[in-house]
């Protein structure tokens, strides 16, 4: 018997999801929707299957190639979305000649796949489907070689009410059909606290209610109430908290203090320090509420961000900054003594001063909003630029700042920006150095230095902080970093 399977979705309901995938390539707890269907196929004994393809084709042959690691042989055939399962069914012959199983890979089938063979051989006729007491469940055992019956496995269209009535065979379990953002945000939420039994999460259970998978790190203790699956490369802060169900794809870094709560977090996506999502699915920097419908896409890569787009100026970067930090706060040790003279010079009262600076952290304020979070910023009383600054060093180790960044502002300063385009210098971190450090006078007037924030954030990349950073370099041997300013 050979396997005829629709993946041939265009999936406009799950927009913005598949903006970059296709609905047969989802994952549900780590694994994509059409490899769960493959996944029942091989248990049953099917060996060769029959895929329809339509959007992101390529990415999908890619993911599945020829079926080996699943012990089968794949093929594929290509349609332009959402075709009618007897046109694909024609277009294959003779190829699927004979008795063939027929369903659709773009559902999440959790009904027992040899349940249904078993019970459909034993019922005559060309075409025989399987239904649950919900409803049908998009599996159909075939014996009608070309001349049509898969009506009832078409995506878009109601059942026909013309069509035939075929025999249908009851059994445990059920379909998702994945038909809205709220249905696949709570399929996620099922399989992983075992309502969905047939389908196999991977990952081991380090904890009650906690499964984990390779190479992923994580506490027992963050996990509160409730269950949570957490897939394969992550990083959850051990002070970051998990309620109720939650699934957490790969590659995902959940930061100091966050909280998820009923949610599902899609691979490759940072969650902030003190972000708390709710009832959400989050798919890198964007965050889907599943339970008033709304889609907000996060600029702030301090709150939200694609691992797969952040650069080394992102928040991913802190670890390493704060560790640059530290050596060049080391390095800079035989700076401090002649800083201290500098400052005792100019004034001898008070040589360090501190000035109050908007940073990298974020904060709640009285009315429960995040925002960035006032630090100390210590200065030596020094014209001399390299000497004055150089406590500043203390906020890049303690990761109130980062190396290169945009020019952090008081918060009086802050407050003072009207213009939206003022305020685009918030999507990048606060830096020591940066442009607008580096490349403008300090006399230079105020709109000038915020319209050069806002250019290093929208361009910044990792290639745009490695010159800067050569620039800082080269700028201490030069009489500016000497000279007072």
């Amino acid at each position: 018997m050979r396997a005829l399977i629709f993946a041939d979705r265009l999936g406009r309901e799950l927009q913005p999801l598949v903006e970059r995938s296709c609905v047969a390539l989802l994952p549900v707890v780590g694994k994509a929707v059409l490899e769960h269907a493959l996944e029942r196929l091989a248990a049953a004994g099917l060996r060769q299957a029959l895929i329809a393809i339509s959007p992101q084709a390529e990415e999908l042959r890619a993911a599945f190639g020829d079926g080996s690691r699943w012990g089968m042989r794949l093929h594929y055939v290509l349609t332009r979305g959402e075709a009618e399962p007897d046109d694909i069914l024609a277009l294959a012959q003779p190829h699927l000649t004979g008795e063939l199983l027929a369903l659709r890979g773009d559902v999440l089938h959790g009904a027992n796949l040899s349940a249904f063979l078993q019970a459909a051989s034993g019922v005559t006729g060309p075409v025989v489907y399987g239904k649950t007491a919900a409803g049908m469940i998009g599996y159909c055992l075939h014996r009608a070689g070309g001349r049509g019956g898969l009506e009832r496995l078409r995506w878009s269209a109601r059942p026909d009410s013309a069509a035939p009535v075929w025999p249908a065979v009851e059994i445990e379990g059920s379909v998702r059909p994945l038909e809205s953002l709220r249905a696949y945000h709570q399929a996620n939420l099922d399989a992983a606290a075992g309502r969905l039994p047939e389908l196999l999460a991977p990952g081991r259970q380090v904890a009650l209610g906690l499964t984990v998978g390779l190479r992923s790190s994580v506490s027992p203790r963050s996990l509160r109430q409730g269950v949570a699956w957490i897939g394969g490369g992550c990083r959850i802060d051990s002070s970051a908290e998990l309620h109720g169900e939650v699934v957490i794809g790969e590659h995902v870094i959940v930061d100091r203090l966050a909280t998820l709560r009923d949610s599902v977090v899609l691979p490759d996506t940072y969650i902030g320090e003190l972000v708390e999502v709710r009832n959400a699915i989050v798919q890198g920097n964007r965050l889907i509420r599943v339970d008033i419908g709304a889609v907000l896409s996060v600029a702030e890569t301090f709150l939200l961000a694609d691992l797969g787009e952040t650069t080394l100026a992102g928040a991913l970067a802190e670890p390493l900054n704060r560790l640059l930090g530290v050596l060049l706060l080391g390095l800079s040790l035989p700076l401090w003594p002649l800083a201290l003279l500098a400052g005792l010079a100019d004034n001898p009262r008070q040589p360090l001063q501190a000035v109050w600076l908007r940073g990298n952290r974020l904060d709640f304020d009285d009315f429960g909003m995040r925002q960035r979070r006032r630090f100390p910023a210590w200065e030596w009383a020094t014209p001399v630029p390299i000497l004055r600054y150089l406590p500043r060093l203390l906020a890049v180790a303690s990761g109130d700042l980062r190396l290169i960044g945009t020019e952090p502002l008081t918060p009086e300063q802050a407050a003072e920006r009207s213009e939206e385009w003022e305020r685009l210098g918030d999507r990048a971190p606060a830096g020591l150095i940066g442009p607008t450090q580096l490349l403008l006078p300090a006399a230079a007037p105020r709109e000038e230095r915020l319209m050069s924030d806002a250019f290093y954030a929208r361009q910044r990349s990792a290639g745009r902080d490695l010159y800067y950073a050569a620039r800082a370099l080269g700028a201490l041997f030069t009489p500016r970093a000497w000279w007072p300013a």
